[in-house]
């Protein structure tokens, strides 16, 4: 299974100055949760996602679209504020934004501050640990079903709870609604936001945040069912890359365990596997719930829609569970935007893109000034030319140890061409590089083989260093 992260970008052909903010384009902004980029649209045939299959064939798929970091909190911080994690210095899980940017303003409250009713309903911002529960400055009313921990999505149906005919610790599967879980709730609650925006004149930035397929997977048993365990996939790379430094590794923590972890059986892996895409599922179905009642309410004419999933996954490939990794599956995503006037919908487009390049696109397609201190590149020009190319390289990154205390032993940055992804690993004191990785897409697009001591490759290393230098700025005691 290749993993999805996603992403929904699409082209719209708005003036570039609006003088009006009732004249300017709404905004649906949708969420996903460990998504890795292996959507059906992406070439996946095992996994059944109609209704975003149906949303790229309205809009511009990237199918080379990548995270700043693979871990919930300092991507969606870097998206959010349009800044780098080394920007932002923020590697970890317990560090808000607004610690270390007080002022910072937001991509949601940029467009508040252009005229926009900004609405959050889902997890956008980092979901616990924080005294500042999300953001509240970005959103014009009290952000819902936002703040919580995974553990805490239990279902919650009329009667007797069916049982869960799961075995795994991390699976459960119960014949409930789609209602009894967040998503459901959430997609609920965003059909009903869209039908009272539908009477107002004021442009609304609607963000719709879904939970899944983070763990557990715990999709409605209506959606376990869409899959026959015996027919999907085992891990194609269950092994560890050949000649990858140990430091790439981590220990898959948030599935198997920390300080006594758990060894996984080969049904246990599968039954996960098969979780994992049912939760897609069951993710899709509620993205669809959303996008009928914007057609319903012959909205989709005046809106953009972004869709894209914080980072990506692991379910047993290269030995990891899981994210916090700097490997393709964990960096890469799923990404879709549709717009009104879309030039050449449903084509895709390999041009390489960044969760930090969606700030600058939405305030170009919605007539807005730039975001103060936005580093990522609007993406307009490939919504208007698929085969368009703004920028050489995306750029991804994750500290050893990968939950760290004060500050890391080691930084791992990562710069991913159409061709290479080329991986630099150094002390946090001293700046030495520690280890090196080079993967060739080419030929090994699994990432199985570290190919950065073969000789033959040294040509293609120095030009990725010279584009590390160019994306990655001084942190820590560099």
């Amino acid at each position: 299974m290749k993993y999805y992260v996603f992403l929904l970008v699409g082209c719209l052909s708005f003036p570039a100055l609006m003088a009006h903010a009732a004249d300017r384009p709404n905004v649906l902004f949708i969420a996903a949760d460990d998504l890795r980029n292996d959507l059906r649209c992406l070439g996946n045939p095992e996994v059944l996602t109609p209704n975003i299959d149906a949303l790229a064939e309205r809009g511009r798929l990237f199918t080379h679209a990548y995270c700043q970091q693979a871990l919930c909190n300092p991507s969606r911080a870097s998206l959010m504020t349009g800044r780098r994690p080394d920007t932002l210095e923020i590697w970890d899980l317990k560090t808000h934004f607004r610690d270390q940017m007080p002022d910072v303003v937001t991509l949601p409250k940029h467009f508040m501050n252009h005229g926009y009713f900004t609405q959050n309903i889902g997890k956008i911002y980092h979901n616990w640990v924080h005294d500042l529960k999300g953001d509240p400055a970005s959103w014009s009313v009290p952000a819902v079903m936002h703040f919580a921990t995974h553990r805490s999505d239990q279902p919650i149906v009329d009667g007797e709870l069916p049982p869960n005919l799961a075995k795994d610790i991390k699976c459960e599967c119960r014949d409930v609604p789609d209602d009894a879980y967040f998503d459901g709730r959430i997609a609920s609650m965003a059909i009903d936001a869209l039908r009272e925006r539908k009477t107002s004149d004021k442009p609304f930035f609607l963000a719709v945040g879904f939970w899944k397929p983070h763990a557990p997977f715990n999709a409605p048993k209506k959606y376990w069912d869409m899959y026959e365990r015996d027919a999907l996939s085992p891990p194609p790379n269950p092994e560890w890359p050949k000649d990858a430094p140990r430091i790439a590794w981590h220990n898959s923590q948030e599935i198997v365990g920390g300080k006594n972890p758990r060894k996984l059986s080969a049904a246990a892996v599968m039954e996960m596997r098969h979780g994992y895409l049912a939760a897609i599922s069951y993710l899709d179905a509620q993205v669809g719930r959303v996008l009928d009642e914007l057609d319903a309410l012959n909205m989709r004419d005046n809106t953009i829609v972004v869709f894209w999933s914080d980072h990506g996954f692991h379910l047993g490939e290269q030995t990891l569970w899981a994210k916090t990794s700097n490997f393709e599956l964990d960096a890469a995503v799923p990404m879709i935007f549709s717009t009104p006037n879309m030039k050449q919908p449903g084509v895709k487009t390999d041009a390489i893109a960044e969760l930090i390049d969606i700030a600058p696109t939405l305030t170009e397609l919605a007539g807005l000034p730039k975001l103060d201190g936005a580093e990522g590149d609007s993406l307009v020009p490939v919504l208007a030319d698929p085969t368009a190319t703004v920028k050489q390289a995306a750029y991804t990154q994750h500290p050893r140890p990968a939950y760290f205390n004060d500050a890391p032993a080691v930084m791992g940055r990562s710069v991913r061409t159409p061709r290479y992804r080329y991986t630099e690993w150094r002390d946090w004191q001293t700046n030495k590089v520690v280890a090196t990785e080079l993967y060739d897409h080419d030929t090994d697009p699994l990432e199985t083989v570290n190919v950065a001591a073969n000789p033959d490759n040294q040509e293609a290393i120095q030009a990725c260093q010279r584009l590390y230098r160019i994306g990655f700025k001084p942190s820590g005691s560099e």
